[in-house]
C-alpha cells in the first residue's frame, strides 16, 4: 500500500521542480524529486508514493514512457503535468497509465487540490 503523505516529482526544469515541492510539502507531504524518467522509475521503486506527477516532456524516457514502466510495479496515482494544451494529449496520457492531468503554467492552488483528491480517491 502507497505511503499517503508521499509524493514523487519527476520534472526536469529546476524552477518548476522546486515549485511545486514548495507548493506540497507545507500541506504535510513527505516530497522526493527525480530529474528524468528513468530516476523518476528508481524513486517510486524506493519509496511507493501515494501521487507520482510525471512531466510529459523530460529528456530521454518522456513522461508517457515512464508512466508505462512505473505501471509495471506501482499503484501509486499519477498525475501528468505537460505545457501542451492537446485532447490527445490528454487522451495519451491516461491510455499510459496517468490518472490525471494538469496543464501548465499551473495554479499552485489548483495543484495542491488535484493531489490530495488523488491521495484521497487512491485511499478508497
Amino acid at each position: 500500500m502507497p505511503n499517503p503523505n508521499v509524493v514523487v516529482v519527476v520534472e526536469d526544469d529546476a524552477d518548476i521542480r522546486s515549485l511545486i515541492v514548495a507548493v506540497l510539502e507545507p500541506s504535510g507531504f513527505v516530497v522526493h524529486t527525480a530529474v528524468d524518467g528513468a530516476d523518476g522509475i528508481e524513486v517510486v521503486r524506493r519509496t511507493d508514493p501515494a501521487v507520482t506527477t510525471l512531466d510529459v516532456s523530460m529528456p530521454g524516457l518522456d513522461g508517457f514512457e515512464t508512466a508505462r514502466r512505473i505501471r509495471e510495479f506501482s499503484s501509486t496515482r499519477i498525475l501528468m503535468v505537460s505545457a501542451r494544451v492537446d485532447p490527445a494529449e490528454e487522451r495519451l496520457a491516461r491510455a499510459a497509465g496517468a490518472d490525471d492531468y494538469l496543464t501548465k503554467p499551473f495554479r499552485p492552488r489548483e495543484l495542491r487540490a488535484r493531489i490530495q483528491a488523488l491521495v484521497a480517491d487512491g485511499g478508497s
